[in-house]
């Protein structure tokens, strides 16, 4: 059988750039973990973690070299300060990593699905089953300490059924009452009201330490938006009777010294924007009921602009990298024709 090893397609590119960018920050942010965790229990998951992304970032150096593709800048030890005091407590880091992880293994999936050479797609499935890994020890640590925050319950159903009526799909009617929310819908809700908590502590965080007055406004302005989402969802939840996702302790501290770069904390914002947006649209899908489906709606355009707003301050400090990106033919035949 002949094996062929073509040049990387430009969606094997686009996911390389953008896994290195990831795993480069990650690095920075667990590096600094590990430098600050107190609990030993919680440290081998950070170790695991940290690991990870350190092999990655060798792994994907190696592979840009042999390409002969220009490596991302991404991000260095220039980034993290592993000597500033520690912001975090130790439920939040573990509580952040198996979140991170949840938001890799979509990425992962993704990445598969978009590469067709066989190193690319054996790279990239490995990171899922990897980062799968960290997600279920991240997760018994979880267990084991009493943080991790179950979906709902619900009764279990005793009877299948087919929807009878087109009035199952309307949230709002002046005549009749909601129907109950479905387990589809509980779940989407309990997961998106879990990564504002998380957006909401990051974004908190990110402002007390970034001495920049234009990125603590905008941080803030982040931390205002998900505890916005998360009522929103939490109301919608407790007024079909089922319980909101309650914090565990998952908080930071008093100290106003940054451990990270300004460039890193609004990349890093970017990225959860971004995993946001990719959420709403996902539980938009997946829900039956028009007013559930509306609010999503309007939530990702208010994190979109939101995005937007940081795109601009990152592009105002050259802190945005640009990805790799394909010729300007006309721009080309203009150069020559000169």
């Amino acid at each position: 059988m002949t094996v062929h090893h073509p040049q990387l397609t430009s969606s094997e590119i686009a996911c390389f750039w953008t896994s290195y960018l990831n795993d480069s920050m990650s690095q920075c942010v667990l590096g600094y973990f590990l430098a600050t965790i107190e609990d030993e229990d919680i440290r081998p998951i950070i170790q695991f973690a940290y690991n990870l992304s350190s092999t990655n970032i060798e792994k994907m150096t190696r592979l840009f070299q042999e390409e002969a593709i220009a490596l991302p800048i991404g991000f260095t030890e220039s980034d993290v300060n592993l000597n500033a005091p520690r912001l975090y407590t130790d439920p939040f880091m573990l509580s952040y990593i198996a979140h991170m992880a949840k938001v890799g293994m979509l990425a992962y999936g993704g990445f598969v699905s978009m590469s067709a050479r066989k190193d690319v797609k054996k790279y990239f499935m490995e990171g899922l089953q990897k980062t799968s890994d960290l997600f279920d020890k991240s997760t018994d640590v979880l267990l084991s300490k009493g943080l991790f925050i179950r979906s709902p319950y619900i009764p279990y159903p005793t009877k299948t059924d087919y929807v009878d009526s087109k009035k199952y799909l309307s949230g709002y009617s002046l005549f009749s009452k909601q129907r109950p929310l479905n387990a589809v819908e509980i779940s989407h809700l309990y997961m998106n009201g879990l990564t504002n908590q998380i957006g909401s502590k990051l974004s908190l965080s990110f402002a007390q330490t970034s001495p920049n007055k234009n990125i603590q406004k905008w941080m803030l302005r982040g931390r205002d938006i998900s505890q916005k989402h998360l009522k929103i969802f939490a109301d919608a939840l407790n007024n079909n009777n089922v319980q909101a996702p309650v914090s565990a302790d998952v908080s930071i501290t008093d100290s106003t010294i940054p451990p990270f770069s300004d460039k890193l904390m609004m990349f890093h914002m970017a990225l959860l924007s971004a995993a946001g947006t990719g959420n709403y649209a996902t539980s938009a899908a997946a829900s039956q009921r028009t007013d559930l489906v509306l609010n999503y709606e309007r939530l990702s355009l208010e994190v979109a602009i939101y995005a937007k707003d940081g795109a601009d301050i990152m592009i105002k400090n050259e802190w945005m990298e640009q990805p790799p990106t394909t010729s300007d033919k006309d721009k080309l035949a203009k150069k020559k024709e000169k």
